[in-house]
């Protein structure tokens, strides 16, 4: 057992960003099309985080062209380039499943301020 969690802490992430539910985040994604990789920009509320360590993930959901996607992500895996907090959001939940229901202002998250 000890070997898998050498392995494991190999493969964590260095760069701890304390983001949180609620909050507005852009997540760059690296997108591999055939021999090429390009960078691919997803940005939407963190509507839930589960797991730790190695197997942590946090989903995000946005709404484009009138569809709700949500996408989740490894929060430790080489293909999440970059993650970058563009506004923090008061909530006092720890998953924003409701949000799936609620359309248009009803489906904001309010803003915190710091």
């Amino acid at each position: 057992m000890d070997a898998l969690k050498l392995i494991a802490q190999d493969s964590i992430r260095e760069d701890k960003l304390d983001f949180s539910i609620g909050d507005t985040i852009k997540v760059y994604v690296k997108i591999r099309e055939g021999e090429r990789e390009r960078i691919q920009v997803f940005e939407g509320t963190v509507i839930a985080r589960r797991g730790s360590g190695v197997s942590e993930t946090f989903t995000v959901r946005r709404v484009s062209y009138g569809v709700g996607v949500e996408r989740v992500f490894p929060y430790n895996s080489p293909n999440v380039a970059k993650i970058e907090i563009v506004r923090r959001g008061r909530v006092r939940r720890s998953k924003l499943y409701y949000l799936r229901d609620r359309v248009g202002k009803a489906a904001k998250v309010k803003e915190q301020l710091r």
